[in-house]
């Protein structure tokens, strides 16, 4: 049995992103999650409100797709910048060399989005984890070209999506799909992002995406 680190940026990354994989390999693994902020912009509650509430429906979909634990680093939800990325990636690999994973979970280098809080978790995790010989595989969740075409530009700078060509793993998440649905639910307080995902989830074949780096 390994270890596998998870780490994002937000509560509901987990379930909205690659939800169907941490569940599969929650079967065989212990996996754990780092959320990097508090997600206190995700609504319109006050922060102190909103940030134990996301942090309780972490909490509770982690659970369902079988992570035995989640560690919340606190940063303020929208704040990750210069001044910042040593803070984090010292909290960050504290975790890393407590866990020792043999693989690590991530958002791909254009943070899937283009959430500046996501690419700084991902490019933040590759400096953390470049020279640990221990880290044998990075996982970089991404979009498949046909799911980007479903989604609307919300940001000013939304990335394309990955071709078939482009994408190193696909992991089929069939046999977890009900628990994926069900952890994407329990992110209530984010319930319109959740149901548009689940509307799409609809039109989509039911497989996870990733670039992959290797080491050894």
């Amino acid at each position: 049995m390994n270890n596998i680190l998870c780490i994002f940026a937000h509560p509901d990354d987990e379930s909205f992103g690659p939800g169907g994989t941490i569940a599969k390999l929650a079967l065989t693994n212990d996996v754990y999650i780092i959320c990097v902020t508090d997600g206190g912009a995700g609504h319109t509650k006050s922060v102190e409100d909103i940030v134990e509430v996301r942090k309780n429906e972490l909490l509770a979909g982690a659970k369902i797709l079988g992570v035995r634990e989640v560690f919340f680093l606190g940063f303020k939800d929208g704040d990750l910048s210069n001044n910042l990325y040593h803070e984090v990636a010292s909290r960050i690999k504290a975790k890393v060399m407590e866990l020792k994973p043999q693989t690590i979970i991530t958002f791909e280098p254009r943070g899937i989005s283009g959430h500046i809080d996501h690419i700084a978790t991902t490019f933040i995790t590759n400096y953390v984890t470049q020279k640990l010989d221990f880290v044998k595989k990075i996982m970089y969740h991404c979009i498949s070209d046909t799911m980007r075409k479903l989604i609307p530009d919300y940001f000013i700078y939304f990335p394309e999506g990955y071709s078939e060509a482009e994408i190193d793993e696909v992991v089929d998440v069939s046999e977890v799909w009900d628990k994926k649905i069900e952890a994407i639910k329990a992110h209530v307080s984010q319930k319109k992002d959740g149901d548009f995902l689940l509307n799409m989830a609809n039109k989509l074949p039911k497989k996870e995406y990733f670039l992959i780096a290797s080491r050894g």
